[in-house]
């Protein structure tokens, strides 16, 4: 990565702004600038910001904020965002470093209590910020009283959240995630991140030589903010860290969890609705975690499919047959699950997953998001294919069960997943809403649910 601009002539650009993962919105065929809202997508207010309602969700919270993130980001209209986030254009480039972080706070600018922007102000009014949290604004001292009770609650974990989205910055940089180390227990004797912990001894190395890099330098020189202290970096590395690595503990845990052997035969798992979080930057290391957590396997194949998946070096072809021993090959698709199984699969040019797991697949949010996904679920049901989703809450788990029920899904298990990510992810457009987490629940499901159950199900509900 470059270093600071140094002062004109020619400057060298920054690395991108990331950026946010709000997925595919609908357009109107008269306006690229307005989203349409379909009746079947009603999405609602209290899910995080990478939910697929998007920019329905900031809206229907702060009315025009949608508009202020196209402007820092200098797009004229959701078709240019929505180019930039497939990889259909070059990204985004700032002058300096100080520019870009500024545009990225200014996102966040509003009225916590009242949900006013900045330009709806009175002449002479300006937002200003929580002096613990430093992360949500208020335009005057009543706004900031009223909201006390409910924000008093949140912000001591919004002060980490506030830290952690500068700190992310190092995912763009390379400086994150950093490499780990070999296990030294049996996968079976890692049940969570407490069994993890201990094998990585040199994790406080890892940590120190991010927290003296030169990135780690130039990010708090133009952040706009003091730096925080040494000790609150390392914990943001490693909840930066942990949430990298959740995705891929969380696959090597439902190889586990539904009997694979990956030193008998190799193993493939399908990403099923892979979105730019998993894919916007994606690497064929990134997931080697699981060759420290299986070595010596026979070939683990993940596959990565979904319509938001974006451009890059993973976008491949799948492997038909065996793949190399002791290596993990990624690839990925652009498209719906059940098209590429229709595609690629049926037609012999790539293997049978023998798991699939699926990253907040989000339809418990609205009827519009099942009937997407409608035809995938009764192809992983009907083909009777292990497989693993995950959420961000208890509440969207238990949703998302009554949708898998109804389908008369075989579920296994359900519950709080053990490799949860430790970043706390807050809703934008309610900051004070309680934080959630990355993968922070799981649901393991297989089949079609046995009749005998299925007839216990309705008497239940009777």
């Amino acid at each position: 990565p470059p270093p600071p601009p140094p002062p004109p002539p020619s400057p060298s650009p920054p690395p991108p702004l990331p950026l946010f993962n709000i997925a595919d919105t609908p357009l109107t065929s008269d306006d690229s600038r307005t989203p349409a809202l379909p009746q079947s997508f009603s999405p609602g207010t209290d899910s995080v910001f990478s939910d697929q309602s998007g920019f329905y969700s900031l809206d229907s919270n702060v009315p025009g904020l949608s508009k202020v993130i196209l402007n820092q980001l200098s797009m004229k209209d959701f078709g240019e965002y929505r180019a930039a986030v497939e990889g259909k254009t070059k990204g985004l480039w700032f002058r300096n470093y100080k520019e870009m972080f500024q545009k990225m706070e200014e996102t966040f600018k509003f009225c916590a209590g009242c949900n006013k922007l900045p330009e709806r102000l009175a002449e002479g009014q300006t937002l200003k910020r929580c002096v613990k949290c430093l992360n949500v604004y208020y335009c005057t001292k009543d706004c900031q009283k009223k909201d006390w009770p409910h924000h008093k609650k949140v912000c001591k974990i919004l002060r980490l959240v506030a830290i952690d989205r500068l700190v992310e910055w190092l995912m763009f940089t390379g400086d994150l995630p950093f490499p780990t180390e070999k296990w030294s227990k049996a996968p079976a004797d890692v049940k969570g991140w407490d069994d993890w912990l201990p094998m990585q001894e040199g994790l406080t190395q890892s940590l120190d030589r991010v927290l003296s890099s030169a990135n780690m330098a130039a990010l708090w020189k133009n952040a706009g903010r003091t730096r925080p202290d040494d000790d609150d970096l390392r914990q943001s590395l490693w909840r930066i860290q942990s949430e990298f690595l959740s995705r891929v503990l969380t696959v090597g845990r439902a190889i586990q969890q539904f009997g694979l052997d990956p030193y008998l035969k190799p193993v493939t798992v399908h990403i099923v609705g892979a979105s730019h979080s998993e894919t916007m930057g994606a690497r064929l290391t990134d997931y080697d975690e699981l060759s420290h957590m299986f070595p010596g396997h026979q070939g683990i194949e993940i596959v990565m499919v979904g319509p938001e998946v974006v451009d890059g070096c993973i976008v491949r072809p799948p492997l038909r047959a065996f793949g190399p021993k002791h290596k993990v090959y990624i690839s990925a698709y652009k498209g719906l699950y059940h098209q590429f199984w229709e595609d690629v699969v049926e037609k012999g040019e790539a293997a049978r997953p023998d798991v699939v797991v699926g990253f907040h697949p989000g339809f418990h949010a609205n009827q519009g998001l099942v009937q997407g996904w409608l035809p995938s679920l009764l192809l992983l049901r009907d083909y009777n294919i292990p497989s693993v989703f995950t959420m961000f809450s208890d509440t969207e788990l238990q949703y998302s069960l009554q949708i898998l029920l109804e389908l008369e899904m075989h579920i296994r298990d359900s519950g709080p997943n053990p490799f949860s990510s430790q970043k706390p992810e807050q809703v934008q457009a309610c900051p004070n809403k309680p934080p959630v987490h990355c993968n922070s629940h799981c649901v393991r499901f297989q089949g079609l649910l046995p009749q005998d159950d299925l007839q216990g199900s309705l008497n239940d509900e009777v």
